[in-house]
């Protein structure tokens, strides 16, 4: 049987810490499945068909032969992971603060799902300080983020800011 990950983020946008979760994520499983977070009540800077376009972009050169699928959710992460028959939910942790948050979250899904495990990958050292939100924040203020976003998103932020 095949072990498929499901990794879960909003991913708005996608960043290189990001980029990294997807190519080790891609090392140890046989397929990944990119879940994009979409929620009524958050009003996130690209659309889901934008954050998927930008993520084929930046996680298909790591796919290779094996299957990768970029899809939104609405439930429970657990639920996705089921829908997409994976065995596996990657997180990454950047810092303590993560890995207090995501042992939380391990705990609840592994009570909701016990057949799904999750794993946790470090950021690669120079990665860590990089969030999505900080990234928009530097964007939004004209500033450079060449050295946290793939190319393709630093181009899309910089059409979304443009008129801004």
């Amino acid at each position: 049987m095949p072990r498929i990950a499901l990794y879960a983020g909003s991913f708005d946008p996608p960043t290189l810490g990001h980029v990294d979760i997807i190519r080790r994520g891609l090392a140890i499983a046989d397929g990944l499945v990119i879940a994009v977070g979409t929620h009524p009540g958050k009003a996130p800077l690209f659309s889901f068909e934008e954050r998927q376009t930008l993520l084929e972009a930046v996680a298909r050169p790591f796919a290779s032969a094996k299957p990768l699928t970029i899809t939104s959710f609405d439930d429970l992460t657990v639920t996705a992971a089921r829908r997409f028959g994976a065995s596996i939910l990657l997180r990454g942790l950047r810092d303590g603060t993560d890995l207090d948050y995501e042992m939380q979250l391990s705990g609840m899904n592994g009570a909701l799902a016990p057949e799904i495990e999750t794993v946790f990958l470090p950021a690669s050292p120079g990665l860590r300080p990089i969030t999505a939100t900080l990234v928009r924040q530097i964007a939004a203020m004209g500033g450079d983020v060449s050295a946290f976003v793939p190319e393709v998103v630093k181009a899309a932020l910089a059409l979304k800011f443009a008129n801004r």
